[in-house]
């Protein structure tokens, strides 16, 4: 074991993921149909997606194994990831809190993703389905998914928000090379894409557009299935795998945090990372600060209305509670692209409106500044959704600083962003 750097053994490896819905304060809102005679958005639900994941949306237990086949896949991959004590940054920040890094960028796709993207896959080949079609926006997702299912030998069609491929061609590249068949949205290949961009045929697209395509093209080609990146229980079912690695990497250490901090776009990396805290912040509010990091894009948990609305433009989809900016939100054409959504998880909007999850929201500017500080510290680069959660612990550890408070920081690094470096670029460095 390296110094300040803690992993676990293969037999420590958790063997069960924890179902965050029996950890909510209240029961999970159901989704709903509109009111329109456009058919039913819930049949729809269950003719695009696999059975097992419609069976882990609605499970009620608390604990759900994890396949032994995706176990070994996990530990192929290299879970566990290691969780960081960042003495550098402390010492840069001359703060009496202790800070730890859990770093999911590690893994060979160089974010969480892979979390959910491999027991996708499994369970689709199980299933015996050609392939699996979904959406993208940073372009982690889509990476990830490609990975699993050439893993799995099956098919990955991706809708990538159009800005965002712009502005990384090598990860799109790289998906490629495993397979992945990438397309930018809104598209023309889709009836979605099609009524779109006859509205705005140079549309930016967001998570929205891409959802829309996505589910358009799985509607249109039966023989495929559609697999979620984030938002969805069985998303942050897999996504636990953090934080229960987390948990018992703290153990190790000696430690627990008094403050768990990640960013949120959909909120899988921040449902994974929180899932073993959610418990103790519902049954003693004061032991705990679970902290989400948004961008002022697209603040939907800092400045949204909690209502149901759709996931995508055209309205889909069945209608979900969460926070949202509105369906028909685009948000500005930012290096931040995990993060350009206008609605995420029910869950985590739950844990907002319940008053577990606290939120704050970062220009893109300032974000970056904190990404090269990092770098600066650790030589690895940052996703900018990555850089939210940095520049928010960073916030918390100089408050402990001005209030000379010893606390605990736990922050979650979602992914690495030597692919983003375009971001970096046109975000000049304002301290040189």
């Amino acid at each position: 074991m390296q110094k300040n750097m803690f992993f676990l053994k293969e037999q420590d490896l958790p063997t069960q993921w924890l179902n965050i819905k029996s950890v909510l304060p209240d029961k999970l809102p159901p989704l709903k149909e509109p009111n329109d005679d456009r058919g039913s958005r819930l049949d729809v639900i269950k003719k695009i997606r696999t059975k097992a994941m419609l069976d882990q949306d609605s499970t009620e237990e608390k604990w759900v194994d994890i396949p032994g086949e995706v176990l070994d896949k996990y530990i192929q991959v290299g879970r566990s990831t290691p969780l960081m004590r960042a003495v550098e940054l402390e010492q840069y920040l001359d703060t009496p809190a202790k800070i730890y890094i859990k770093r999911e960028d590690f893994l060979p796709t160089h974010s969480f993703k892979l979390n959910t993207a491999i027991p996708q896959a499994y369970y689709a080949k199980k299933e015996n389905v050609k392939g699996l079609i979904s959406e993208t926006g940073a372009g982690q997702w889509g990476l990830g998914l490609s990975y699993a299912c050439n893993m799995f030998n099956i098919e990955a069609i991706v809708f990538w928000v159009r800005i965002s491929m712009e502005q990384k061609p090598f990860r799109k590249y790289w998906s490629e090379m495993l397979g992945g068949k990438i397309y930018p949205s809104p598209s023309k290949l889709t009836s979605s894409g099609r009524i779109l961009l006859e509205k705005d045929p140079d549309s930016y697209g967001s998570l929205g557009t891409a959802i829309g395509d996505a589910i358009s093209y799985t509607l249109e080609n039966e023989e495929y299935k559609y697999a979620s990146g984030s938002n969805l229980n069985h998303v942050l079912l897999h996504q636990s795998i953090i934080g229960l690695e987390t948990y018992r990497q703290l153990e190790i250490a000696g430690d627990m945090p008094d403050t768990v901090i990640a960013c949120c776009g959909g909120g899988s990396n921040l449902g994974g990372i929180m899932a073993p805290f959610i418990q103790t912040k519902a049954e003693n509010p004061s032991n705990i600060k679970l902290l989400a990091v948004e961008s002022n894009a697209s603040p939907r948990l800092s400045k949204g209305e909690y209502k149901y609305d759709f996931s995508d433009p055209l309205g889909i989809t069945p209608l979900t509670l969460s926070y949202t900016m509105g369906n028909d939100f685009m948000p500005p054409a930012s290096h931040v692209g995990g993060l350009r959504q206008h609605n995420g998880s029910p869950m985590v909007g739950m844990l907002r409106h319940k008053g577990i999850l606290d939120a704050v929201s970062y220009d893109q500017e300032e974000i970056f500044e904190a990404g090269r500080l990092f770098t600066k510290l650790y030589g690895s680069i940052p996703a900018p959704e990555t850089c939210h959660a940095i520049k928010a612990t960073i916030d918390e550890a100089l408050s402990a600083k001005v209030n000379n408070e010893k606390k605990t920081i736990l922050m979650c690094f979602s992914g690495n962003g030597l692919l983003d470096l375009n971001g970096y670029i046109e975000s000049p460095d304002k301290k040189r």
